[in-house]
């Protein structure tokens, strides 16, 4: 191989590190791809519940104005370049079609996570890029003001034009995603914001109540939460807006599933400003709370001899009918027509407003993804490369990126590995690259 190519290092073999080889390989760099697991993908193996959710058919504009917050400004260049057109005909150049599921979510026709991993790692290969794995990095090897290569944990020093790192969050540590990038990155000179777990499951003060209704899903649910702020309870908006109602999943020890999971990161970022949190479950979201009144009413009415669990179970799922029940504090064993005017307000209030204090969130390893890492002030949003040292280039979740479920994050690993591993491959940004 002619050493007139330009010899990159690509370390981490994900969603970004496996696009980035590729693309940097078919523009015609001599490529390395060093991956610290016995083989690449691990990440994408398991996403999607195995089935990978590989993006997402929203329009373009709803992906960066919904999914990503104000993050959303640094991926528009990636997205006008390589999108979900681009990004689904290349992987149906290698054989892998395509289906379009509940909320706009892309799949694998074949539902195999691996079809995938198995696409992007032959787009990377065949165009010339080396794999090796069990080839864990432990620095980027920085000479003034440029990264002139790597350190592997062996004691291997390697040499290279470029380095692009793509090494993944800090979440989901099975799969080689524990955190290495962002120490390597911060010992380079780059600004790391602070790692939370995102898209992950709450836990709650409550912890008996949560286990009374353990296993119970919700759909149709609507969900908001709120801090309590001298003596005020003030609505806490999401990090992305929430659909009308979804699916939510109580746990032993909290709260889980779709609605809660897309929103935790409000939750985890209050908390860690100090302040007490609460979510709110709006059960009859179609009902305001005089139509629960009066069905209440006439349900009372109707079976006027009826226990009020029984009752409560045409409204609930067994375990949180009996949970409300208790809650309402009236005695389990008078018979509906005894309950007062009052008392079914109390009813109604549960029915609209079911609170839980939120203590804190599973661990970062828990999440989904992590949110926080190296700062995109620091990196070009048209190559990627970093503005702090050059000759470096970043993609993928070591950036400070988190989305919403629904394979926005992956879409945004998959652009960014795009434009880094072309920009690389040319010697673009980073100050001459």
């Amino acid at each position: 191989m002619s050493r007139t190519k330009r010899r990159l290092i690509v370390v981490g073999g994900g969603a970004a590190g496996l696009m980035a080889a590729g693309r940097a390989a078919a523009c015609g760099a001599e490529v390395l791809l060093l991956e610290k697991m016995r083989e690449p993908g691990r990440k994408i193996l398991i996403s999607g519940k195995e089935r990978c959710n590989i993006t997402n058919a929203a329009p373009l504009e709803r992906f960066l104005e919904a999914y990503y917050g104000r993050r959303g400004r640094f991926l528009r260049n990636a997205f006008h370049r390589f999108f979900r057109d681009e990004l689904l005909a290349l992987l149906h150049g290698y054989g892998v079609e395509t289906q379009v599921e509940r909320g706009g979510r892309i799949f694998p026709a074949s539902g195999d996570a691996a079809a995938v991993r198995d696409a992007l790692l032959r787009y990377a290969l065949e165009h010339g890029a080396v794999l090796r794995t069990l080839a864990p990095v432990a620095e980027l090897l920085r000479e003034g003001d440029a990264v002139i290569g790597v350190r592997l944990e062996s004691g291997e020093r390697l040499s290279a034009d470029a380095v692009i790192l793509t090494t993944g969050g800090a979440s989901f540590p099975g799969t080689g995603s524990t955190g290495d990038g962002y120490r390597m990155a911060e010992a380079v000179g780059h600004t790391l914001v602070p790692l939370r777990p995102a898209l992950v499951p709450l836990r709650v003060k409550e912890r008996a109540r949560a286990r009374a209704v353990q296993g119970v899903s919700l759909r149709n649910v609507r969900i908001a939460y709120f801090v309590r702020r001298a003596e005020r309870f003030e609505r806490l908006p999401p990090p992305a807006p929430l659909p009308p109602t979804g699916e939510m999943l109580f746990t032993h020890f909290g709260l889980s599933g779709p609605l809660v999971l897309s929103s935790s990161l409000a939750a985890v970022d209050a908390l860690r400003r100090g302040e007490e949190v609460w979510l709110e479950i709006d059960l009859k979201p179609g009902m305001d709370e005089e139509a629960v009144r009066r069905r209440l009413q006439r349900e009372f009415e109707r079976f006027p001899h009826r226990r009020l669990p029984r009752l409560l179970r045409g409204w609930a799922p067994r375990k949180l009918a009996d949970l409300l029940a208790a809650m309402s504090g009236i005695e389990g064993e008078r018979p509906v027509h005894t309950i007062r005017a009052g008392e079914r307000e109390r009813l109604v209030r549960l029915f609209k407003h079911l609170r839980w204090q939120i203590t804190d969130s599973l661990p970062m390893a828990a999440g989904m993804v992590t949110a926080g890492g190296v700062s995109l002030k620091e990196v070009d949003p048209y190559t990627f490369a970093s503005r702090r040292v050059r000759r470096l280039y970043l993609a993928g979740e070591v950036l400070d990126i988190a989305a919403d479920t629904g394979g926005y994050n992956l879409q945004a690993a998959f652009s960014g590995g795009y434009l880094a591993g072309e920009a690389a491959a040319r010697g673009l940004g980073g100050r001459g690259g």
